[in-house]
């Protein structure tokens, strides 16, 4: 009797654990940072810009990026697949929609977003296009396609090569680049960091969580995982700070004491909540089931549209009119004027892999 209550228990957690939503942004990261200075300072300076922003803006009346403007993003989405389930358009415009929808707070399931934090969602004026011009100022749909020899890949930026079977960025000053392809173990995503290498900038985003549509997996079948790398994209940190009651540095989502998944009864209160509403376990920077996560606050719009001030790293995108396709002229768009930003090649110890 007791091996079989033992047994039970065992499947319940490993039911429970292959059910956890799983980010690789931080391991991802740290390894960057820790292994290449130019990684790192390019990181303390676009914290340094967000800081600096913010701190100018409080400074006079409320504004962002010239006067609350929509900032437009151009996508690209490389589609690196092995076999074909891994290669669909529907999927890949299911998740535009998402994105705009989530990032301009009009997404369905905001009703249910807890009256206490109701008044914190955000409209971020951020929007996403597929691009319509190409790098060499040709028309495009924004979708690109290769098909690959491997059969998954691991977050160690394999897929954003065509020398590794991947597929090669375009110009990370003018487009986000999404690559979608078949992850290894239990990873759904990950993220670069703003100011790091321009050949691997962007975020990556397994083929089964990506968009909505039969082929992806249930409780991660909403397009969230997107919605949430492209935080940290944007400069966003984990709600609860990487660290045990930490800080993601935003001054309007309460502390809390670690990360939440599937999806909890309001309130849930830890150790480190400074009142009885407890969590924002909803937040899109949590690790909560797609259908428990669906806002983020205004915070965390004022850190996101801080990188695209004058001067601030992600300022080049105000210029790219890659989204409309009556620019397309056949020929090489002009040169950003934006400071350079280096390539490196990264690969993450065996060690540190199997912890993903």
């Amino acid at each position: 009797m007791k091996a079989l209550v033992g047994l039970l228990f065992l499947l319940q957690v490993i039911t429970v654990a292959n059910a956890q939503r799983v980010c690789a942004s931080e391991i991802y990261s740290q390894k960057l940072l820790s292994s290449n200075s130019s990684v790192k300072s390019g990181w303390n300076k676009a914290e340094a810009q967000i800081a600096a922003t913010l701190k100018a803006a409080s400074s006079f009346a409320a504004r962002d990026t010239t006067s609350n403007e929509t900032i437009y993003l151009p996508v690209v989405i490389h589609i690196v697949y092995n076999k074909n389930i891994e290669n669909s358009d529907a999927q890949a415009k299911s998740q535009l929609k998402v994105l705009n929808d989530d990032y301009g707070n009009s997404n369905i399931d905001k009703i249910n977003i807890p009256g206490v934090f109701a008044p914190l969602a955000a409209d971020t004026k951020i929007k996403f296009c597929l691009a319509q011009v190409d790098p060499q100022g040709r028309k495009t749909g924004g979708i690109v396609r290769k098909n690959t020899t491997k059969e998954y890949f691991s977050p160690e930026d394999g897929m954003k090569s065509s020398v590794q079977g991947g597929d090669d960025a375009w110009d990370s000053k003018r487009y986000l680049n999404i690559w979608v392809c078949n992850m290894s173990g239990r990873t759904m995503g990950y993220s670069s960091l703003p100011g790091g290498p321009a050949n691997v900038d962007g975020v990556v985003i397994s083929y089964d969580v990506f968009g909505t549509g039969e082929n992806v997996r249930s409780p991660f079948n909403k397009g969230r995982t997107a919605t949430h790398e492209i935080g940290h994209w944007l400069g966003l940190k984990h709600i609860w700070g990487d660290a045990i009651c930490g800080t993601d540095l935003v001054e309007d989502t309460p502390t809390q004491q670690y990360y939440n998944y599937g999806c909890p009864a309001f309130p849930h209160v830890s150790n480190c909540s400074p009142n009885t509403n407890g969590d924002m376990f909803m937040n899109f920077m949590d690790f909560t089931n797609d259908g428990c996560m669906n806002m983020f606050t205004i915070g965390q719009k004022q850190r996101m549209r801080a990188l695209f001030a004058k001067g601030n790293l992600r300022n080049s995108f105000l210029l790219s009119f890659a989204c409309d396709s009556t620019l397309a002229q056949g020929s090489a768009l002009p040169i950003a004027d934006t400071i350079p930003v280096v390539t490196v090649t990264t690969t993450i110890p065996a060690k540190q892999r199997n912890q993903l």
